[in-house]
């Protein structure tokens, strides 16, 4: 799959989750996710605590993070 059809997984709508980015439309924000692998959770717990998510979206919402984590950085001189 790729980084374009993985990235269509997250959404974004002002209406939910106070318009931050979620998997699938579905009430789990990216953050959650990057916040349990970043405590140690493995995917595969992930996927088994949350039996309605997807491996993919797992991948997508690293391959979101990883964009949003490349912007250029200004500094005034």
């Amino acid at each position: 799959m790729s980084a374009m059809s993985l990235l269509s997984r997250i959404t974004i709508d002002p209406a939910q989750c106070g318009g931050r980015p979620c998997i699938r439309g579905m009430r789990i924000r990216v953050k959650d996710i990057l916040d349990l692998l970043a405590a140690g959770v493995s995917p595969e717990t992930i996927l088994q605590d949350y039996p309605y998510l997807e491996k993919e979206d797992i991948q997508a919402t690293l391959e979101f993070a990883a964009a949003q984590s490349d912007h250029v950085i200004l500094r005034a001189g």
